[in-house]
């Protein structure tokens, strides 16, 4: 589990190709590898992997082709910046949100414009993303947890403040970039609480006529 604080921007050094998936080796920047071992979990844009060798200032993971095929790191290049944060200990500071770094899909940027010292930026999520995210709800964008403003159907917007666009790779976004989304935590295991029972026979999410079965509309 992660907070959605970023540690350090590190950058992936070297991408091995093994029968479909692959194998990252990542340099670490100024992240503090001193307490982590082999089997540790870090998150790479968002995206928990597992360091399977460690070095002073480097970790190798392996990406499993279904984290290729739901993440941004199915089109990583070497020398593509990267976020990266550490696992949570039990005496971690919890200044983000719960993120697990089980990506949901990806997104798009499709506004970025000056809002005082900040950037307000405004995101296109996949289509059956938009019923998790709220307004004043959490979003972790690329591993970084932010406040959702506003919501208009797939469209959401965020602030994000000058020390998050120096300290992650938003600060490089532009029109059109692609980030890795994952949705907050508590709202999927609510909607699956919801279904009850339906939700072992059910593939679909959320309908007014669930709603109405399950007692919300009078």
């Amino acid at each position: 589990m992660f907070t959605g604080i970023i540690l350090a921007v590190g950058k992936i050094s070297a991408i091995e190709r093994k029968s479909g998936d692959c194998r990252l080796t990542i340099a670490t920047g100024k992240l503090p590898l001193n307490d982590v071992v082999l089997g540790d979990s870090i998150a790479v844009n968002g995206v928990c992997l597992t360091a399977v060798e460690l070095g002073k200032d480097y970790f190798c993971a392996d990406v499993s082709n279904e984290t290729l095929s739901r993440t941004l790191l199915n089109a990583a290049t070497v020398g593509t910046p990267v976020n990266l944060e550490l696992a949570l200990t039990p005496t971690t500071r919890l200044g983000g949100h719960i993120v697990s770094g089980h990506v949901d899909g990806i997104g798009t940027v499709m506004e970025k414009r000056a809002d005082g010292r900040s950037f307000r930026f405004k995101f296109k999520a996949p289509d059956n993303l938009a019923k998790y995210i709220a307004e004043k709800g959490s979003i972790c964008i690329n591993g970084i947890s932010l406040t959702v403003n506003d919501v208009d159907g797939a469209v959401f917007s965020v602030n994000i403040v000058p020390h998050t666009l120096k300290e992650t790779t938003l600060g490089d976004a532009v029109v059109g970039t692609k980030v890795n989304l994952e949705v907050d935590l508590l709202a999927r295991y609510l909607e699956r609480l919801i279904k009850g029972d339906a939700a072992a026979k059910s593939h679909g999410g959320i309908t007014e006529e669930l709603l109405q079965k399950s007692g919300f509309f009078g």
